[in-house]
C-alpha cells in the first residue's frame, strides 16, 4: 500500500489535540508540547529566522486578544498603582491642583526696578 487514497482511510489518530495556553490544534500529546506557541515552556514560541512568519506574529502579539491583566495597567500607573479606598484619580488631582496654585508666580507680586 503507498501513500495515496488507501492509505488515507487508515488515518484515525490524533496527534495534535488542543492547547491550553493558545487554544489552538498544536498541542502534541505524545510530545506533550504545544507546536505554535511552545507551551508548557515558559515563553510564547515565536519563528528565528527573518521575518518569515510575520503576519503570523502580527496576528497573535499583544493587544489581540483579553489582555487580562495589562488592559487596565495604564490606569493604575496613572493612580501610582495604589489599592483600596482611596486609591481613585481624584486625590491626585487635587494634589497637582495645589502644586500649580504655590508654585504660579503672579505678575502683579514681582516688583522690577529699572
Amino acid at each position: 500500500m503507498g501513500k495515496g487514497t488507501a492509505s488515507f482511510g487508515k488515518r484515525r489518530n490524533k496527534t495534535h489535540t488542543l492547547c491550553r495556553r493558545c487554544g489552538g490544534r498544536s498541542y502534541h500529546i505524545q510530545k506533550s508540547r504545544c507546536s505554535a506557541c511552545g507551551y508548557p515552556s515558559a515563553r510564547i514560541r515565536k519563528s528565528q529566522p527573518d521575518n518569515w512568519s510575520e503576519k503570523a506574529i502580527r496576528r497573535k502579539t499583544t493587544g489581540t486578544g483579553r489582555m487580562k491583566y495589562l488592559r487596565h495597567v495604564p490606569r493604575r500607573f496613572k493612580n501610582n498603582f495604589g489599592e483600596g479606598a482611596g486609591a481613585g484619580a481624584t486625590p491626585r488631582r487635587k494634589n497637582v491642583v495645589e502644586y500649580r496654585r504655590k508654585t504660579t508666580v503672579s505678575y502683579s507680586e514681582t516688583k522690577v526696578s529699572i
